[in-house]
Order: structure tokens, then sequence, then C-alpha cells
């Protein structure tokens, strides 16, 4: 509703008002309630224009009914009637700024628009009791609480300390919701200006009772065909020692050719102690693989969907030994079976990891192993499709 019509509203309020006419003062303040922000903030509209009625509207509807300023019943009548209406009016303003927090509440896949390269981040906005909070995952590392977010006239800021970003400042994110998709800016490790877009993650539903294709091999146990570097910047660095694909120190991570949506994924692998490695299911969400026997079962740690996830237990058998993941992805819907206990079953996966290859949630994707974290092996590796 524009500005003078919210005028015009509330003035018709005082003259019902001032006549007395009390059952139809509610009925039209409870219409009157639902009046929608402009451009200004809607505390700031309704703040001017009831300084404005109060300086000339209020005795100009009184006089109209034949009543004198001097009255002091008049005068008590219109102040507790008053009263109301600004109680009425709190409560309009604190359910239309709800109302307009909720076109940002969700989950958001985010794309970075780098020095270097684009990368992804991810982002969730939350209401608790009327009051917005979030959290993120940025280039690297896991989902973290956002320390400060407001969603005001359609844009965004927030900001939170870094994790893994090179950086002594807050990372500060501001933005605008354009329809169904954020665009705005943020500060880089550097000190540029950044650019970054997001929309909103698909919902992903996982299919009941699926049908499953033909298992597939993934390594011959020969050679590494169908699998490339993530990188050119350490060719060779993967290789094939006594039937297992491995890396090198120094390495980068390798990518399945292939992209698959909903799968079955069967591995062994084994590492050296105080390795770390993962595998990223459609190249988004990884499966930790981590040296921590003997711990108990963490967010980051063995088993664990990275940042988001907690193992039940922790099934890690001591580094050296060979191990099996036997993982199922269907939609969100994600079970975990690791040395043959189900340390995950049937749970959701929020959004993506830190160190995804995109954040296009919605289309197939490879599997990924990383390799720049410590010496890792892996064979046996077969995934069978869902139809």
């Amino acid at each position: 509703m524009p500005l003078r019509q919210a005028r015009t509203a509330i003035r018709r309020l005082l003259l019902l008002m001032a006549s007395n006419r009390i059952a139809a003062f509610k009925r039209r303040a409870n219409c009157y309630m639902k009046i929608a922000p402009g451009r200004a903030s809607l505390p700031t509209r309704f703040a001017f224009i009831i300084d404005r009625l109060m300086k000339t509207g209020a005795m100009e509807a009184a006089r109209a009914q034949g009543f004198s300023e001097e009255t002091s019943t008049m005068r008590g009548k219109i102040s507790g009637l008053l009263s109301s209406f600004f109680v009425c009016l709190f409560v309009a303003v604190s359910t239309a700024g709800a109302q307009n927090a909720s076109a940002v509440l969700g989950r958001w896949d985010l794309t970075i628009h780098g020095a270097d390269a684009p990368y992804t981040s991810w982002l969730e906005v939350t209401d608790a009791r009327g009051k917005l909070q979030g959290r993120f995952v940025g280039r690297f590392g896991s989902a973290r609480p956002i320390k400060q977010i407001e969603f005001n006239g359609g844009n965004l800021k927030f900001s939170l300390p870094p994790q893994y970003e090179r950086m002594k400042v807050d990372l500060v994110f501001e933005g605008k919701l354009a329809g169904s998709k954020l665009e705005g800016s943020t500060n880089g490790e550097d000190g540029a200006t950044l650019k970054w877009s997001g929309v909103r993650a698909p919902a992903l539903k996982p299919k009941s009772n699926p049908k499953w294709g033909a298992p597939v091999q993934l390594f011959n146990g020969k050679d590494l065909s169908g699998w490339k570097l993530r990188s050119d910047k350490s060719k060779g660095c993967w290789s094939v020692e006594d039937g297992a694909m491995t890396n090198s120190q120094g390495c980068v991570d390798i990518i399945t050719e292939q992209k698959f949506q909903d799968f079955k994924l069967a591995m062994e692998f084994k590492l050296v102690e105080q390795s770390n490695s993962g595998v990223y299911l459609r190249g988004r969400h990884e499966t930790q693989i981590l040296d921590d026997f003997g711990k108990p079962a963490e967010i980051t740690g063995m088993g664990s969907i990275y940042g988001f996830l907690t193992p039940k237990m922790n099934a890690t058998k001591k580094a050296g030994e060979w191990q099996k993941y036997e993982i199922t992805l269907i939609g969100r819907q994600l079970t975990v079976v690791l040395n043959g206990q189900t340390v995950i079953d049937k749970e959701e996966i929020p959004g993506i990891t830190g160190g995804a290859l995109d954040s296009a949630e919605g289309t197939p994707g490879p599997i990924m192993l990383q390799g720049d974290h410590g010496k890792v092996w892996f064979r046996n590796v077969v995934l069978t499709p869902a139809k």
C-alpha cells in the first residue's frame, strides 16, 4: 500500500476514534494492519505518518466531528485509543518484519568470483524466535555459525570470523535478493572486492525404492583410465602401486570422468599415520577419511560428512590396515557403512563441503578423491548407479 493510502487509512481510523465508533475502529484497524512496507522500512513509515497526524490530523478529525480541542474527555478518549492503536502497530511491524525476512530463509548455493577462479560456498538462514541466524561454508573448511546477519528491504548482510581464510578481519557479505537469486559483494583475502551470487539449494527429495543399474568399475587396478587431475600443477602425482591408486606428497585431487546422480559406492582404502583424505560425492559432499583410531566420533572425523553429519560411532581401523566404505546417496539422503558398521543411516546432507568442485547441487557430479592432504591408497572402487 503506498504512503498516501497508508496516511488516508490512519486518518480514517482517527475519525472513527473521534466519533466514538469503537467497534468500527477495531474492524478498520484489523484491515489496515496489513499495510505493506515500501522503499522505507515499515517502522520508519509509521513513525512519519503518526508524527504528521499528531500535529495536524488528529485535532482536525476531532473538529470535523464538532468537538472542541479543550474537551478533556475527548482528549482522554483519543489518547487511550491511540495507545491501543500503537500496540496494534507494534504487532503489525513485528509481523511484517518476520514476513519480510521469510524471503531469505533457507539454504543457498553460492558462487564466489575469486581473483583466480570462481569457487563454491554455501549459506543457510534460519529464524530463531524472530531473530535471524545462519551458518556458512567457505572455499575450504566446514560449516560454521554466522556472527551477525540482517535482512531488510531485500538487502542481506552477514559477517563471520575467518576459518581457513588468510585474513585478520571478518568476512563480510552484502547482497540483494532479486527474485529467486542473491547477488552482491564480499571482501577477499587480499582486501579486494569480490562479486558473488546465490541460488536456492534444491530439495533433492529421495526416491523411494530406487532401481539399480549395472555396477561400474571406476578403477581397473592397472592404470588411471577414466580419471583426471583437478589441476595440472602436479602431473604424475597419482599412480598405480600393487593394484591400488595412490598419491605422492604435494599432490592434487583426482576426479572421475563420469558423473552420477544417485548411486551406491563401495571402495577399499588405506592411509598412513596422521594422514587425511576424503571422498567427495558428486564432487560436493566430503565423506571424511582420517587417521583417528580410538577417538570419539566427531563431526569432522572418520565416517562423517565433513562439518555436517556426525557418525554414530568411530568404526575406524588402525593406520596401515585396509578399510572399506559402502556409501548410498539418494537425493540428499545418505547412508554410510564403515568397516561393516552403519555410522550414518538415511540422514539428510544439508549442503556442500568446503573444497567442492561446484555448487550446482541439482546436477550429477563425479566422484573426487582428495589427494592434497596426506598419503592414501584406494582399490576395488565400484559404483552402482540408480536407473
